[in-house]
């Protein structure tokens, strides 16, 4: 009976000591759905965005930020070019229209629909809608995102057919070959 009891308290010491150990990482699906709402956050409305501040590291992933680096330099490059032709009143290459959604006025809201998680990789579904046009327009996006060894990262945006490129990476290498 001593024993029972012994063995029973010594249980008891480790499941209290248990609650004083490290806390849970959020679960991967809020943790993705806060990346989302971080990118349409920062991103969602303007691209002046873009050009002002630096890529966040712990936004996108390495692919993608090298790949809207290049984007933007180039973009920065035709700006200083045309400042500098012998016609600087000419419209440079910029970002034109929403560069993270598929419509080119971009949105007015969202609405993260499902998160699905396969491995390292998950798929984010966006619903947006734009309602300042008559009748309002509605679509859906899918976010793509990568877990690397410091969390979710975004790794491309699939668009919805309505909109004229495939997906972010395509639109941005199309713009890069647009100012060469």
């Amino acid at each position: 009976m001593k024993k029972l009891f012994l063995f029973l308290g010594i249980i008891i010491l480790f499941a209290s000591c248990k609650k004083n150990g490290p806390k849970p990482s959020p679960s991967s699906e809020a943790a993705i759905k806060e990346k989302v709402n971080e990118l349409y956050t920062q991103y969602g409305k303007s691209n002046e965005a873009v050009y002002n501040q630096p890529i966040p590291d712990s936004l996108f992933s390495q692919d993608l930020k090298k790949v809207l680096d290049e984007a933007i330099s180039a973009s920065k490059a035709d700006i200083e070019k045309v400042k500098k032709s012998d016609h600087p009143d000419e419209k440079p290459l910029i970002f034109e229209g929403a560069l993270f959604s598929s419509l080119y006025e971009g949105f007015t809201s969202y609405t993260i629909k499902s998160v699905k998680i396969q491995d390292k990789n998950a798929e984010a579904l966006v619903a947006f809608e734009y309602n300042m046009a008559s009748p309002k327009e509605t679509w859906m996006d899918t976010v793509h995102l990568t877990n690397t060894k410091d969390g979710w990262r975004v790794d491309n945006i699939t668009f919805d057919p309505t909109g004229n490129s495939k997906d972010l990476k395509a639109r941005l290498a199309e713009f890069v070959q647009s100012t060469e």
